[in-house]
């Protein structure tokens, strides 16, 4: 599995005395995601997402968080023309070349800006960063709102998550695909929700969970394992999985805690 900032090579505050006359071209390239196999995905996406991605959970038991699975060893949603072959675009990949990130004390976010993105430009190309009066552009202005709803749902998304942890409803998995040509691939160090210790909850904690609407989320999750088998005709090359038979796997172990 992936760490959040993979995508991010030379991460820096936005600022008008640095990036004063720069101009951003996001046009449909996502070259930067060849290499990640998985990025994290908030709940608030569950909906969309689910029925094109594998959601899975990853990460330290301190800190696991959703995240949908792009490839075995690289992202197969990406297209030889780097264009991305899904309908739905995770909010992760989508804010990039942004991010916010904390100053050390906690107290200020800052707007930061990877330079090594390669639609950072000084011909005009795109969208100015900042006006005459090195002020954000409300370009800019709409990526920040953006980024700060994303914090907002993460924090959603992270008591989400401990819920699910402290209901121990998680076991470790690994999904197993054979490729067309018999290579076989296999990817750990995730998890999903047992099915078993999901009907064993006691009914006061599932209305809870019901009420607020997790419940829902905890399902979409299990429908959307169904999605591993995909990336075998994605690693074929094919986009119609309707004309062969499935050649994935996804076996469960114990328990995650």
């Amino acid at each position: 599995m992936t760490t959040q900032m993979l995508i991010y090579e030379t991460v820096v505050p936005l600022t008008a005395a640095k990036h004063r006359g720069l101009s951003l071209d996001k046009t449909e390239n996502y070259s930067f995601t060849a290499n990640v196999n998985s990025v994290p995905l908030m709940a608030a996406e569950f909906p969309l997402a689910m029925s094109e991605y594998a959601i899975v959970f990853a990460g330290p038991p301190e800190n696991i968080m959703p995240a949908v699975i792009l490839g075995l060893r690289e992202n197969l949603y990406l297209s030889s023309g780097s264009e991305w072959q899904a309908k739905y675009k995770p909010a992760f990949i989508r804010r990039y070349p942004f991010v916010i990130s904390s100053t050390p004390d906690a107290q200020r976010f800052l707007l930061c800006i990877d330079e090594a993105f390669p639609g950072l430009n000084k011909e005009g190309r795109g969208q100015k960063l900042f006006d005459a009066g090195d002020k954000p552009t409300p370009y800019v202005d709409n990526i920040l709102k953006f980024l700060k709803d994303f914090q907002l749902q993460a924090q959603r998304t992270e008591a989400f998550c401990k819920k699910v942890q402290e209901l121990d409803l998680l076991e470790p998995m690994q999904a197993n695909v054979q490729t067309p040509s018999g290579e076989k691939l296999s990817l750990g160090g995730f998890m999903r929700v047992n099915r078993a210790k999901l009907k064993a909850v006691p009914g006061d904690k599932l209305a809870e969970l019901a009420r607020t609407d997790e419940l829902e989320l905890i399902y979409l999750h299990i429908q959307s394992m169904r999605n591993f088998t995909n990336l075998r005709y994605r690693l074929a090359g094919r986009s119609d999985s309707a004309a062969a038979p499935p050649a994935a796997d996804v076996s469960g172990g114990g328990s995650a805690n």
